[in-house]
């Protein structure tokens, strides 16, 4: 399966189970995670980051991303965890 496979070139988001996911959440939810634990990056950027991941939460449940994968550090897992992530 290839990702236009499940989004097309010429759509931006599809709807799974009733929610909205976005082209390019997976990357956003993987930059932001990088931020999130970055000891060198500022705080604001650390809160906006983790804010942004909130946001993103319900269509990376919808995708199924923590079903099939692990959040490797153990602070944004338990983070994640406690967030219902």
């Amino acid at each position: 399966m290839q990702a236009s496979d499940i989004l097309p070139d010429d759509r931006n988001q599809i709807e799974i189970g009733g929610v909205a996911v976005r082209k390019g959440t997976v990357g956003a939810f993987l930059a932001n995670a990088r931020t999130a634990c970055d000891a060198h990056a500022s705080r604001p950027a650390r809160e906006q980051a983790r804010r942004d991941i909130l946001r993103a939460l319900p269509a990376l449940r919808a995708l199924g991303l923590f079903e099939v994968m692990q959040v490797r550090d153990p602070a944004l897992r338990e983070w994640l965890e406690r967030a219902g992530g």
